[in-house]
């Protein structure tokens, strides 16, 4: 309900500055730091006092004066030196709220008429199992999904599978050429429920192998790699079954936090149904990738793009403030690596991710002029329908998943941003700059251990790494705490928690409540952060019932269910609150702290609507939790119960109603569940 009062204020004071001003202008609308001073503040009139040469006061009182009646908006006002302040008509924003609430319930979520948006997430190497850093790029992904659906468009979301990447050649060279074993024996071991467990191991003794012998490592990762683009021998054979085991892990553990997909998109059809060989004419027809005759990339594509990062920065003098634009220099390593970044195929004949991604993103805009056969993923996890992309026969019952999109997210952690900036560099000099632009990089930093989780987990620290503020990761290395583990030991703190406060509870009943308190914990404190911060995750962080967490989110869902199991709603059901008398509830000095709770709960819409604008979920986490914080001071302040009026009761069982509905939302949007009890 904020978002669309604000809507349609910033339309009327728009209408009216072209209409009376001749001037067309973009009016930005903030929040006000106190109730006293409104709900919506526009600082609009110092613009249009450049323009028109008149002080910013005096432009404000002229359109105050002159604005004329908005729809929801009981008065405007002039503040400071030019502020433009409303004020919501308190009544009339308690109707709308309530109405909006009940036809979000009834409405569909989705609209057959709007353009198809990819959200591409997960994408975990299927070489080993998944880590807390794959689950932040999961939950981050599965989120926006929600968000985006939330407010009608229809989303496919997709999870790439590299299955014919160095990382699984890795595990393969582990298994046929370090542990000797045959195929058949490796599609035993294959069987097992924690095969993701065991090649973790396998990498990390794979990847110091390599570091022995480099001369080796790169002449056996060639011929291996090699032998899997080719799909032949039992190099390809074996890389077969090693993703496809994993992805079955991987889709079973982020089913366990509620996340789903609907499209795997396999690297290996890339190359086997010729992806790769129309994208690569293209590129070189275009000239956008050439052939090198030198130098350490003799032999290999590449394309030559040069990246200009410009830094901007103040500098205060005495009486002058002036930019300064520098060119950033790049440390010899890095240089080196987006060198390597820029080879799209290899000298020895073999394409790199990032050329394979460049074929992926020109299908998903359906640029390319191909597309996959589909298949039912074999061993989806229950209750789930998951395709997935086949060289073989075309099932025809699959869905359109050609269909070209408008948007696509990329969800891909932020050390990745070269990689994808070499893609969409890529998309621009084929002709595609339109592509380019909707091809967004949702990136976000690394996901770190505290040390004090480090040692819970087991981990060897010494005594520098102890005193950091966080612990880094290293999959390559086999150190990173599991997505399982990590559940596991969540669901097990949680559990002895629930039945420690609920013995009652049948045992089925422990177990699921416990279940939704640590999904809903995981996921809002990898949530609660701006996607740029660094996570130094923290088990006693996270589960606690106390600050901005997850389940102080959900216990406040748990307090109003506790009301409703009174039963004492049912006596004040029936009694209708009119818009008057709640405009006069919300009155006066009690009536601001109602009122507070009451924009709170309308204003999800503005959460929403921040969260796809800037691409941060953090926005609505943030709006979960200061709604629950005002409900549990509203709930202190407020005899809900007792109240012998029988008009303020009706209102306050029907703003707590209100309150859960909208916070429910909030936190299905977040992927958390509310449990009944906690």
């Amino acid at each position: 309900m904020y978002q669309t009062l604000t809507n349609r204020l910033r339309e009327a004071l728009a209408g009216h500055i072209r209409m009376k001003y001749g001037v067309e202008l973009a009016v930005a609308l903030e929040r006000p730091p106190k109730i006293a001073m409104g709900e919506a503040a526009s600082p609009v009139c110092f613009e249009l006092a450049k323009k028109l040469k008149k002080a910013p006061r005096l432009i404000a009182q002229e359109i105050a004066n002159e604005l004329g009646k908005v729809e929801g908006i009981a008065k405007v006002e002039v503040a400071g030196g030019g502020y433009l302040n409303a004020y919501f008509d308190r009544g009339v924003f308690w109707r709308n709220a309530n109405r909006e609430e009940k036809e979000a319930q009834r409405r569909d979520t989705e609209s057959a008429e709007k353009k198809k948006i990819i959200v591409e997430h997960t994408s975990i190497n299927p070489n080993k199992a998944a880590h807390i850093g794959h689950v932040r790029n999961a939950v981050l992904g599965d989120t926006m999904v929600r968000i985006l659906r939330h407010v009608g468009n229809r989303v496919q979301i997709q999870n790439y599978i590299d299955n014919t990447g160095v990382q699984v050649a890795d595990v393969v060279i582990g298994f046929l050429r370090m542990e000797k074993r045959p195929a058949v024996s490796v599609k035993t071991i294959a069987q097992e429920p924690r095969f993701d467990y065991y090649c973790w191991d396998l990498y990390a003794k794979a990847t110091h192998f390599f570091a022995e012998d480099k001369e080796r490592a790169t002449k056996l990762r060639g011929e291996t790699l090699r032998a899997i683009e080719e799909g032949k021998g039992e190099d390809a054979e074996v890389a077969q079954v090693v993703a496809d085991a994993i992805v079955g892990c991987h889709l079973r553990t982020m089913a366990r936090l509620e996340i789903e997909y609907e499209l795997l998109a396999r690297e290996s059809e890339i190359l086997h149904l010729h992806f790769w060989d129309a994208a690569f004419e293209m590129l070189k027809k275009s000239g956008t990738i050439q052939l090198a005759t030198g130098g350490k990339m003799a032999g290999c594509w590449i394309m030559p793009w040069r990246e200009e990062v410009k830094e901007v920065k103040e500098v205060k003098e005495v009486k002058e403030v002036r930019e300064v634009k520098e060119v950033k220099e790049k440390s010899a390593e890095e240089e080196e690596e987006n060198l390597q970044d820029k080879i799209i195929v290899r000298s020895n004949g073999t394409v790199t991710y990032v050329g394979k991604d460049i074929a992926y993103q020109l299908w998903k805009f359906g640029l390319l002029g191909k597309d996959f056969h589909y298949r039912k993923w074999p061993n989806a996890p229950e209750g789930q329908t998951v395709w997935a992309t086949t060289s073989e026969k075309d099932d025809p019952e699959a869905p359109n998943f050609g269909e070209p999109a408008s948007s696509v997210y990329n969800v891909i952690d932020a050390r990745q941003a070269y990689l994808q900036k070499v893609v969409a560099a890529g998309l621009r000099a084929l002709g595609h700059a339109e592509a380019a632009e909707q091809s967004i990089h949702l990136s976000y930093e690394i996901v770190a251990l505290t040390p004090r989780c480090a040692a819970e987990m087991a981990y060897e620290l010494t005594p520098e790494e102890a005193k950091k503020p966080y612990v880094e990761v290293s999959g390559r290395k086999g150190f990173g705490v599991k997505a399982d583990d990590l559940l596991d030991k969540l669901e097990a703190a949680t559990l002895a928690e629930v039945q420690q406060r609920h013995a009652e509870m049948k045992e089925e009943e422990q177990k699921l409540t416990a279940h939704a308190i640590a999904v809903g914990a995981l996921r809002f404190f990898l949530l609660k952060f701006t996607r740029n911060a660094i996570i130094a995750f923290d088990f006693k962080d996270a589960l606690s019932f106390e600050g901005e967490t997850g389940p102080y989110c959900q216990y406040a869902v748990v307090r109003i269910r506790g009301i409703r199991r009174k039963g004492v709603e049912a006596a004040a059901a029936n009694v209708e609150v009119s818009r008057e008398s709640a405009g006069q509830l919300l009155g006066g000095a009690e009536g601001d702290s109602l009122w507070e709770l009451l924009v709170a709960a309308g204003s999800l819409d503005y959460a929403v609507e921040a969260a796809i604008a800037t691409q941060e979920p953090a926005f609505l986490a943030k709006y979960a939790f200061q709604l629950a914080q005002a409900f549990n001071n509203f709930y202190h302040k407020h005899h809900i119960l007792s109240e012998t009026d029988e008009q303020k009761r009706a209102f306050l069982l029907q703003l707590t109603e209100l309150v859960e509905a909208q916070l429910v939302l909030a936190l299905g949007l977040l992927g958390i569940e509310a449990p009944e009890k906690m």
